[in-house]
């Protein structure tokens, strides 16, 4: 593929071998499944959940077991044409080493192993931004620790170690590469904001950063898998760096009081500093290069919330 002077046309990913990291994950595994669906797809996870790995194999994808501590790529075919690279340490721990070991190290060493893809598609997160109150980030601000003090202490950090890892790979090997700074992902699985969801109907407060409102990009994994082809079609040595965001800011005071709607439900908030704070992504390169999401938030939170729980009957 190349690069379209159309974004958000008609390019299509058909009749590739692509491998998929991390393929277990709430974001992941909604676009290896799609994927799947005309292309051979290969997914890595560790598979401690046999009943995942089943359900993947089903739909056609070909699992292979890999921990990314220890990044041993030996059972893997290297003839890929596409690696989409979403497995990452989630952050919660205090092991910056294990955690750089896990974002950074299996990173390049995973870029040596498929040497000869098209493109490699390297997703980060916003949190590698410095925390700048509510104004957009565009690609070029000023990266710092956004998570660490919100209960994810190594998230931030080994993530842009993981990023500086991409970019200096793809040079040294000439892989076209993409580094995606991913904001709030949500989809039909929930994923952050469908947590919002249990918490309305179980009754209790939803937590929330004193920066209030406490705002952010929120993206539809339909616009996500929709972007892929154009993402992957603006790979390039040096690699290309674009915030994965949707255009609409919405807080979570406002997602959420949407959702109780929804359900007829009440929404309590509760004021905590140790929540995340607002990140705004600024979407202008992401838009030129794969155009206009489809899915406005209100109409996909609904369908979020009519699959999570078919049983409740929605208000218009």
């Amino acid at each position: 593929m190349t690069v379209t002077s159309d974004p958000g046309g008609t390019l299509q990913i058909k009749n590739k071998k692509i491998l998929i990291t991390g393929v277990t994950g709430r974001v992941a595994k909604p676009i290896a499944l799609s994927l799947a669906e005309d292309n051979e797809v290969w997914g890595t996870a560790r598979f401690r959940d046999s009943a995942a790995k089943q359900e993947l194999e089903a739909s056609g994808i070909h699992c292979a077991a890999i921990d990314l501590f220890d990044a041993d790529y030996s059972s893997l075919a290297k003839d890929f044409d596409y690696v989409l690279h979403f497995g990452a340490a989630m952050g919660s721990s205090t092991d910056f080493d294990a955690d750089i070991r896990i974002d950074a190290e299996a990173t390049g060493l995973l870029m040596d192993h498929c040497r000869t893809a098209t493109a490699f598609l390297h997703c980060s997160t916003g949190l590698v931004y410095a925390p700048n109150g509510h104004t957009p980030h565009l690609e070029t601000d000023r990266l710092g620790d956004h998570s660490g003090p919100h209960g994810r202490p190594t998230y931030s950090i080994c993530n842009i170690a993981g990023e500086a890892v991409a970019r200096t790979v793809a040079r040294m090997l000439g892989l076209p590469t993409i580094i995606t700074r991913l904001n709030t992902a949500y989809g039909d699985n929930g994923i952050w904001p469908g947590t919002h969801l249990e918490t309305i109907l179980a009754g209790k407060a939803i937590q929330v950063h004193p920066d209030e409102p406490t705002t952010f990009s929120p993206i539809h994994i339909d616009d996500m898998i929709a972007s892929l082809p154009h993402l992957l079609a603006a790979a390039s040595v040096p690699a290309t760096i674009v915030n994965w965001a949707g255009p609409e800011q919405v807080s979570v005071q406002t997602w959420s009081t949407y959702m109780a709607e929804l359900v007829g439900r009440d929404v309590k908030f509760e004021i905590r500093a140790d929540q995340p704070e607002s990140i705004i992504l600024d979407t202008s390169k992401y838009q030129s290069i794969a155009g206009d999401p489809t899915v406005d938030w209100r109409t996909g939170f609904r369908r979020m919330v009519a699959a999570m729980h078919p049983e409740l009957p929605l208000r218009a």
